[in-house]
């Protein structure tokens, strides 16, 4: 008997088959191919353990779900138990076209149907594999991924030192210290929507629930990330030499003028830093980079232009060869200490499916949203090259 017929039985009919064969085996009939027999045995007990496994997994789902029903009370279920549950019906194909489903209709009744928890409230869960694309696109975001995030909900005040006496050594029996002088200055991170949308043809509403979700998702949650990483970038640039104790764009940064690239010219950045900023990057142009590059291989430097710091390119920067006077090139500082996104929602991105506004071009306008209040928190944690006068 092939195993796609023993797949294919009853438990009740394994076990008939197993005692026939069984049988057959105690006659001891030379005949009988007994290695077959065998074979045949090991596939029917294989066959058992697995409708053993597929009835007891049955019946806890049934458990799992009594329990949630309000009954069953005296069965125990784990939280690792629940969240096992959970992450099988987010990966199933069921929920994932349920959610493609939701994101089309705005409708997650059948979403919640197929959920273990979060039932009747609370938001609806992405697939896994949405998550992972959201989670990806933050830390592939090379400055993104880098900045200090937080999650906590509304407007994030985060404070830090304008100014301040340095610690004193006292000796023992000495009068004591003078009080410190302290001065503090505070960073209002306020969310912003930061926006994507783009159209898609009937063909692409048409996929399947997965590649519908990879295709819209790859596409929105990299260019969120990426408008996130310039609108920090920009925020950086706005920055002015002195700290104030006003809530505003009031952390000061370093500046560096110049009227041309010169092997020393990171190194003259670095020395603008603070102390805490201990681990530095480079951001700029991919223009720029080129032209540091040829400067170093024009003149045959010995030594990498760049200090060994690692270089994180975003376009929005000016690029060397179109800065006037005054205008950012190039930003050498540490996005850990520096620097802060807050998530009052978390990082997940917000979908929105528009199909009426270009029906008539059999087109559909979906709108990815996320807010993230972004801000300079660090002083002295980075040092802006411009172009001197």
């Amino acid at each position: 008997m092939s195993i796609e017929e023993i797949k294919a039985m009853t438990e009740e009919q394994l076990d008939a088959r197993f005692e026939e064969i069984r049988a057959a085996i105690d006659t001891k009939d030379e005949s009988a191919d007994f290695d077959a027999m065998s074979a045949e045995l090991d596939a029917i007990n294989e066959r058992r353990a697995a409708i053993k496994t597929e009835r007891e997994e049955a019946q806890r789902k049934a458990d799992m779900q009594a329990v949630i029903a309000g009954a069953g009370k005296e069965t125990e279920i784990t939280t690792e138990e629940n969240d096992k549950m959970e992450n099988e019906v987010r990966n199933s194909s069921a929920y994932v076209n349920a959610f493609a489903n939701y994101i089309k209709t705005g409708k997650d009744e059948e979403c919640r149907a197929l959920l273990t928890t979060n039932v009747a409230t609370g938001t609806v869960p992405v697939p896994e594999f949405v998550y992972e694309i959201v989670k990806n696109a933050w830390e592939t975001e090379g400055i993104m991924s880098r900045v200090s995030k937080s999650y906590l909900a509304g407007n994030l005040k985060v404070t830090f030192e304008v100014d301040g006496d340095e610690a004193s050594v006292h000796t023992e029996g000495a009068a004591a210290p003078s009080q410190e002088n302290l001065i503090l200055g505070i960073v209002d991170l306020t969310p912003v929507s930061i926006k994507k949308w783009i159209k898609i043809s009937d063909e692409v509403v048409d996929m399947g629930g997965e590649q519908f979700l990879r295709y819209i998702y790859d596409e929105l949650t990299y260019r969120i990330a990426k408008k996130a990483a310039d609108t920090l970038i920009s925020k950086i640039i706005a920055c002015g030499t002195v700290s104030t104790n006003t809530p505003t764009t009031n952390v000061a940064v370093g500046v560096v003028a110049t009227s041309a690239i010169s092997a020393g010219l990171i190194a003259s950045a670095m020395a603008k830093l603070s102390d805490q900023a201990q681990d530095p990057v480079i951001i700029m142009n991919r223009q720029t980079w080129g032209a540091f590059k040829a400067v170093q291989a024009a003149n045959g430097y010995n030594y990498d232009v760049f200090e060994g710091l690692p270089v994180l390119f975003n376009n929005s920067i000016t690029a060397f060869s179109a800065a006037t006077t005054g205008v950012t090139f190039a930003i050498v500082g540490d996005l850990g200490e520096g620097a802060k996104a807050n998530f009052p929602n978390g990082e997940e991105i917000t979908i929105k499916y528009d199909d009426l506004s270009e029906a008539e071009a059999d087109l559909v306008k979906i709108v990815g949203r996320e807010y993230v209040g972004l801000g300079v928190v660090g002083p002295d944690a980075f040092c802006k090259i411009t172009i001197a006068e």
